[in-house]
């Protein structure tokens, strides 16, 4: 293993192999920590069906249900459903909350936000929002509905990223990138699965091939065909192995190149931008 694949590993905090009870365990402590440390009245987090979510909101309602019997307080997990329209995989987000058994559901279609704003870009630029830039607008309307109901009730904000997801910066910038907590960090693909086959999960809930389905014109493609990478060889990276050189080298560039993704506003005063400046990169 080489230093950049040392650096990456250690930045994103991936174990080679885990405990799934342990893990479980952990983040569970580590959501109830949290909570009681903000004061806030509990959690917020979309469910779309798919693997990321359904742990990430597992997680947050048994912490909830946790706090409620320690504590007497009446700390609560919202679950939302953020259809654009008609979700194609919307069996799959019932099933997923059946597993959950969240506290509350809403449902909030961005359809109409998203078009507006579609509208308004044309009007003010004379050009159509591309299908790329419209999915990531999907993204962004979703936290906003979420910050919404977070800020009325007294929620946090659930993010659902992974390290599978943050070395490649597979995620929207101020959409499902916006939250308050990540208590999936630290974990890969595989190891989520892990986590769901302990608690119980159905196959169906964490074998559903992978997709953010942002694209109207491309509706359901797979992360892997998006990022012309499979989740094993992620997940082996990450791990510490030994994968193909040009899936290594994809991944690394990825990572580089998403950096500001991962990273508060730069400032004149940052020591990162200082270093590049010295280097006169």
């Amino acid at each position: 293993m080489d230093t950049i694949q040392r650096e990456i590993i250690e930045e994103l905090c991936v174990k080679p192999e885990i405990n799934p009870k342990e893990e479980v365990r952990n983040r569970i402590d580590f959501i109830k920590g949290y909570l009681k440390s903000t004061g806030t009245q509990g959690l917020v987090l979309g469910i779309s069906g798919g693997q990321d979510s359904t742990l990430a909101g597992k997680l947050c309602q048994m912490a909830v249900d946790e706090l409620r019997q320690e504590t007497g307080e009446a700390y609560r997990f919202v679950a939302m459903r953020l259809p654009y329209g008609v979700q194609r995989d919307e069996e799959d987000a019932r099933r997923a909350l059946r597993f959950i058994q969240p506290d509350e559901t809403l449902t909030f279609n961005i359809r109409e936000a998203v078009d507006g704003s579609a509208r308004a870009f044309k009007e003010a630029t004379g050009r159509n929002l591309s299908d790329y830039v419209k999915g990531n607008t999907k993204a962004r309307e979703r936290m906003i509905a979420q910050y919404e109901v977070a800020g009325t009730y007294n929620l946090l904000v659930v993010g659902t990223d992974h390290a599978a997801e943050a070395v490649t910066g597979f995620f929207t910038k101020h959409g499902d990138g916006a939250c308050d907590l990540i208590p999936l960090f630290g974990l890969n693909k595989r190891q989520g699965k892990q986590l769901l086959k302990h608690l119980g999960a159905e196959a169906a809930l964490y074998e559903k091939t992978p997709t953010a389905d942002l694209l109207d014109e491309n509706p359901g493609r797979s992360d892997e065909d998006e990022l012309q990478l499979r989740y094993d060889q992620i997940d082996d990276y990450l791990e510490g192995k030994e994968i193909e050189s040009d899936a290594k080298q994809r991944i690394e560039q990825k990572f580089l190149a998403t950096r500001h993704k991962r990273t508060t506003p730069v400032s004149p005063f940052d020591d990162w931008w200082k270093s590049k400046r010295i280097r006169g990169s």
